[in-house]
């Protein structure tokens, strides 16, 4: 095991699956020279070359679409989006193009292609710049969604993302590029797609929660444990395919269940999680599924009002509170 950043580890998945496959290639906005914004493809550019690492114009649906095209003819491309909010501008691309040739093709062609870069709330980027956008893309047949919490799931998602046959939209997030965690080294080190991850274990509630709400739930979890709540933390990772046996597994053993996320909860993640838990798991429940999200509007700038938008501690705290009374 290495300890490493969030950053460094997807960085290292990217150099592993090019060095083992000569089909990988980068494209996007300042992923060579400039190394990308995040510096996530630092020193792929020496090593690999212009033609595998591709700088591309500020047109997200064209270098999609080339990406989609490379992906049909064998190749497989990483398109990074500078930040997911920018994926908007691809999103034809994404639904009409990449999620439904293998279906419309009659299974003629697949598109591995992964699509990734940061997404959700970040640090006073405001509002167009600051959304969760897996809920543009879990809902779009053909497509899987990987949210990574950790630097080793970062690298281990990653490295199946880029081996799965099918397109997947890989959402990473500002606020955790700098997160230190061990992370194996072994350059076959892989996580399955659609396979949760239990952070903690606990006896009282379970709390369905991934990226930086994880973290959240985590704090909050050490918090209660001093009045005695016992809390067990499920990280999805996958939100499409959904890991609904481990939730529905991990409610059955705690009878009550809180489902967070940072964006806004209508028609949200934690609507569909907590409707599979209703309706499979209805007769283990002791209590409401509860949904802590965000408010329902747009990102502030100032960072008094971000806080406020975004599910914090004590509302998390007081949710699990309330399930548990």
């Amino acid at each position: 095991m290495a300890v490493m950043t969030y950053r460094e580890a997807l960085n290292l998945a990217l150099r592993e699956e090019m060095r083992r496959d000569e089909r990988v290639f980068v494209i996007g906005e300042e992923v060579g020279l400039y190394e990308g914004a995040y510096k996530v493809t630092q020193g792929l550019l020496k090593e690999f070359g212009p033609r595998r690492i591709v700088d591309t114009p500020i047109a997200e649906s064209g270098f999609t679409g080339v990406g989609i095209g490379a992906a049909m003819v064998g190749l497989r491309p990483v398109v990074e989006m500078m930040t997911f909010n920018f994926a908007m501008l691809a999103l034809d691309q994404i639904v009409n193009s990449a999620a439904k040739m293998n279906y419309m093709s009659g299974g003629q062609f697949n598109v591995p292609i992964v699509i990734r870069g940061p997404g959700g709330p970040a640090h006073q980027l405001a509002a167009q710049h600051s959304q969760s956008m897996e809920v543009y893309f879990y809902h779009v047949p053909g497509l899987k969604v990987v949210r990574p919490s950790t630097p080793a799931d970062a690298k281990g998602l990653l490295k199946s993302a880029i081996r799965d046959e099918n397109p997947v939209i890989f959402i990473e997030s500002e606020t955790l590029y700098n997160i230190k965690g061990e992370v194996p080294e072994d350059p076959e080190f892989t996580i399955p797609l659609g396979q949760a991850a239990i952070r903690r274990e606990g006896t009282d509630v379970t709390v369905i929660a991934y990226m930086g709400m994880m973290y959240r739930a985590l704090e909050a979890a050490e918090e209660l444990a001093k009045d005695g709540i016992s809390i067990e933390i499920v990280d999805p990772r996958t939100l499409q395919p959904l890991d609904t046996g481990t939730i529905l597994a991990t409610v059955g053993k705690t009878h009550r269940a809180v489902v967070v996320e940072a964006g806004a909860g209508f028609a949200g993640m934690g609507s569909e999680i907590a409707a599979e838990v209703q309706e499979e798991a209805f007769d283990d429940l002791d209590a409401p599924v509860a949904r802590i999200t965000g408010e329902n509007a747009p990102m502030p700038y100032a960072r008094n009002l971000e806080l406020l938008k975004t599910p914090s501690k004590a509302k998390i705290a007081a949710a699990i509170r309330k399930v548990c009374a």
